[in-house]
């Protein structure tokens, strides 16, 4: 019976990586192979390498946190760690048919708080340290693209253009014996270095990724003993390779229905944010979630780009009634308000490359001398549809907490009743 519930645990556990595969590979290579920067074929590739490199390295320590020290190793049976891995599974499947990025991390924990606290066995104090990080991350992303939105984007969107290249910056040769990388060399300087930069960033997402999910797959197979790190690590990153090569392809080509809107310099920023969150706390052995770190970023960015059209002083004393008050989404991402109160398109959009559309020459960047002050009145184009309204927002934070939570109660009910 053990053996059968071990064979159980390791198919749920590919089950679990080859999900975590087919969203985090669309969600970090999205940009790269939506500015043709690279294949898709190319993008699974890059993203199971430097997943690998993730888990293999830093990630070792979540993995140690998940199987070893949230609750104590012997509490991890063979029966228990095909509950811990349903309910993830679980919050994928309620993830994906609300479309919304969930998080696997914070529901894989909290199965296993679920068990500690039905088997007495959980770290209090730790737990502590984990929720604090949940709580302090999200922030800290917030206020970065807050940050950076209101301040520094404009300036760097109104320099810096990311196109569509005609061929692969990157792309996997196979007409040989061995397939062998190469590399577009007709490609002007500007359009390498910023599709280098695409590619790079994208590798840096996939790094995070896999240090932060392998745990997810694996940890309580490590916990029982079912599987050593290593072997786990292996079975976790090959389940995610599965996924990034299949299922992640149609998320490529369009990184979600959120991310299609989002210019590629926005995505870029939003990406580069979320992966350093999550990799510090990997390092630190915090289990986090990739998903709530990126999306909290897309919503303080939108934010911080809206608000320039009014001070800091205007913005507090302002009425939630006002119907002068910006429009805080993301759409305003999409807009770059020059003087006279004219808006000019921003470069062209992820979805947009994703579909081959190639962008006008009048929809390109302002001159740097062309970004709006801060405090000047807003354009009409800032309150345009965007990605992220209020209502939108908290049905994401509700179902962030919901999920978590769902994965909780059960998983303490369900231990409780074997206990």
């Amino acid at each position: 019976m053990a053996e059968l519930l071990i064979l159980v645990g390791l198919l749920v556990a590919v089950f679990v990586g080859y999900n975590i595969g087919g969203s985090s590979t669309g969600v970090a290579f999205g940009p790269a192979v939506g500015s043709r920067a690279v294949r898709k074929v190319t993008a699974g590739t890059l993203f199971t390498v430097f997943a690998f490199l993730g888990a293999w390295t830093i990630g070792r320590k979540v993995i140690t946190t998940m199987s070893t020290e949230i609750v104590d190793a012997a509490a991890f049976t063979p029966a228990a760690s095909v509950g811990v891995l349903f309910f993830t599974g679980l919050a994928l499947l309620i993830s994906n048919l609300y479309g919304v990025p969930a998080s696997t991390s914070m529901t894989a924990v909290a199965a296993i708080v679920g068990l500690g606290l039905a088997t007495g066995t959980l770290n209090t104090a730790l737990m502590f340290t984990i929720l604090s990080a949940w709580i302090v991350a999200p922030l800290i992303a917030v206020f970065t693209g807050a940050f950076i939105g209101r301040y520094l984007y404009p300036h760097l969107d109104a320099k810096f253009e990311f196109g569509r290249l005609t061929n692969p910056l990157i792309a996997i040769d196979t007409q040989g014996r061995l397939p062998r990388l190469s590399v577009n060399d007709n490609v002007s300087p500007r359009d390498l270095i910023g599709s280098a930069l695409v590619v790079a960033i994208a590798c840096y997402m996939g790094f995070s990724a896999g240090a932060s999910n392998a745990a997810n797959a694996v940890a309580p197979l490590v916990g029982n003993g079912s599987l050593d790190p290593s072997p786990a690590i292996l079975l976790a990153i090959g389940a995610i390779s599965v996924g990034g090569f299949t299922i992640a392809r149609r998320t490529l080509a369009t990184v979600g229905n959120d991310i299609t809107k989002m210019p590629i310099l926005a995505a870029l920023i939003v990406s580069t944010v979320g992966a350093t969150i999550i990799t510090v706390l990997s390092w630190l052995g915090i289990p986090a979630s990739l998903a709530v770190s990126t999306t909290s970023c897309i919503i303080g960015l939108g934010w911080g780009r809206a608000s320039r059209a009014r001070t800091l002083a205007e913005i507090v004393t302002q009425s939630p009634a006002d119907e002068s008050a910006p429009k805080f989404t993301t759409g305003a991402l999409k807009l770059h308000p020059v003087e006279g109160n004219k808006g000019v398109n921003s470069g062209p959009t992820v979805g947009e490359l994703a579909e081959g559309e190639t962008p006008h020459p009048d929809r390109q960047h302002a001159s740097g001398d062309g970004v709006s002050s801060i405090g000047e009145k807003d354009p009409e184009e800032l309150s345009a549809e965007g990605l992220f309204h209020h209502a939108a927002a908290a049905r994401v934070v509700t179902l962030w907490v919901i999920t978590p939570m769902m994965s909780l109660v059960g998983s303490y009910a369900l231990f409780s009743l074997l206990g």
